[in-house]
């Protein structure tokens, strides 16, 4: 299967060849099987002409792909079939291997690897991006790169491992050209073509004085199409987007967003810089964190790998299952309490999940939007009370709207004009707690400056549920059993 490296790769293509590697390595568990079966009297000799035609067969089937898509097949792999491929395509590529594949599964790559060989993979790759292996790797191997490093290699590495992974300082570059205001183009453009080589996502060049504060940027446009002989001074631009190491990195990639930037000077507060911002750093925070969000919001953690160990995967899961348990029994809780109530009126039981479910959903619609807006910086204490009206104005409107239609189709099925009448009342109700539910949970979440994603789903579900019950059960109790 010869494929170019830089070849956009669709999914459907990746799927395929992931099953052509699962292929191969049942194929080859086989012969190995077999092989160890055989009364061969060189049995070593002929497991070692095995062994070594087995990883040459997926060194050249990995050979014609990108690191970010061979980290993508390993992810798919179960544990004993990843270390498989990965002992067997360890190449020049493999440092860029790490850095593409999740945090859970660069983990079980790197706990197989010597420190000698971290050490080798640190070697190629640049400081920043060792940051990036840092918190995975063991100390000792951490010590070994450190030392392969030069004075100016081990500062860069210090300063990015000096911040927190949620400033701007933690994911900046420090491959960039900056050059002088006196300049002229003419010297600009013989400066670069001496370096050969431009940093990767290099749109503009930072102009900075014998401080290095950064006093303004020259895009590569005005370089190449102004006239040589003009200053620096002249054409470069002052008024452009930089950002402070201790920045927060969600507001850089807000910024990055709505200015379309490629990349941004970093710089400390006396404007001096410090490195450099690039989209490729932003796009992959993004993923993470969208990543994070989505499995936080179910209770699981973004640590957790697809096909880790059963008894890592249920440790990682056992705090939210056992919440779900404990509000569970909360809900049978309000249902025993009103046994009498269900006994007289068996349609109620049939009845109660429809008014959680229908509850659950608009919370979960609520929460979803505010996680949303509140990631994006749109939500602040100016705008936050009319948000809170708009929401509770439209549960008012969907609650009219949806308990007419619950109660019309209730109406139809027992004919019974005082059940329909419970049951709408019901659903109103019910989506009036969902949505303020669904407001209060990642707006407090935020509020004492945690993760507004983490749980909501688990525990807007739970609190919606119990309620529903109880609302409906409720009003059954107070307007129906007295009329049966």
């Amino acid at each position: 299967m010869e494929e170019s490296s830089n070849k956009v790769h669709s999914a459907q293509f990746l799927q395929h060849y992931l099953e052509e590697v699962i292929t191969l390595l049942e194929k080859q568990q086989m012969e190995k099987s077999l092989v160890e079966r055989s009364p061969t009297t060189n049995h070593e000799l002929v497991e070692t002409v095995l062994h070594n035609q087995q990883q040459t067969r997926l060194q050249e089937m990995f050979a014609p792909l990108h690191p970010a898509d061979i980290a993508h097949i390993l992810e798919s792999l179960p544990l004993d079939q990843r270390k498989t491929v990965w002992n067997a395509i360890k190449t020049s590529h493999d440092g860029q291997i790490l850095l593409e594949v999740s945090d859970a599964v660069r983990e079980t790559l790197i706990s197989g690897m010597e420190a000698e060989e971290l050490a080798t993979v640190a070697a190629q790759l640049d400081t920043d991006e060792i940051a990036d292996l840092a918190p995975d790797i063991p100390k000792r191997a951490m010590l070994k790169i450190l030392r392969l490093l030069n004075s100016k290699e081990r500062k860069h590495l210090n300063d990015v491992l000096a911040y927190p992974e949620d400033q701007v300082g933690a994911l900046m570059h420090f491959g960039m050209i900056t050059i002088r205001e006196d300049l002229n183009l003419k010297a600009v453009k013989a400066y670069i073509r001496k370096l050969k080589k431009l940093p990767s996502h290099t749109d503009k060049l930072f102009v900075v004085d014998q401080n290095d504060v950064v006093k303004g940027i020259l895009p590569l446009q005005r370089l190449l199409t102004y006239s040589s002989i003009r200053q620096v001074a002249e054409v470069m631009v002052t008024d452009f987007i930089r950002f402070q190491v201790d920045q927060n990195t969600d507001e850089a990639a807000r910024a990055f967003e709505r200015y379309a930037l490629i990349s941004a000077p970093v710089v400390d507060n006396n404007g001096k810089l410090q490195g450099r911002l690039c989209i490729d750093s932003i796009m992959d925070f993004i993923r993470e964190e969208t990543d994070e969000d989505l499995l936080l919001q179910a209770g699981v953690s973004e640590e957790e790998d697809l096909f880790s160990s059963v008894w890592k995967s249920a440790k990682n899961r056992w705090g939210w299952l056992l919440i779900n348990i404990a509000t569970a029994f909360i809900s049978t809780r309000i249902i025993g309490l009103f046994e009498n109530v269900i006994l007289q009126l068996v349609a109620l039981a049939s009845l109660m999940p429809i008014v959680a479910a229908t509850g659950g959903n608009t919370g979960n619609q609520t929460s979803m939007l505010i996680i949303r807006s509140l990631a994006l910086g749109q939500i602040s204490p100016a705008n936050v009370r009319r948000l809170i009206k708009k929401e509770v104005a439209l549960a008012i409107l969907n609650g009219i709207l949806l308990g007419i239609v619950v109660g019309g189709a209730v109406m139809l099925l027992y004919q019974d004009e005082a059940l329909a009448g419970v049951m709408a009342i019901a659903i109103f109700i019910n989506l009036l707690v969902a949505v303020v539910v669904g407001l209060s949970i990642p707006l407090l979440r935020h509020k004492l400056g945690k993760d507004p994603a983490i749980g909501t789903s688990v525990m807007l579900t739970s609190i919606t549920d119990a309620m529903g019950f109880f609302i409906l059960l409720g009003l059954a109790s107070l307007f129906l059993i007295h009329t049966l």
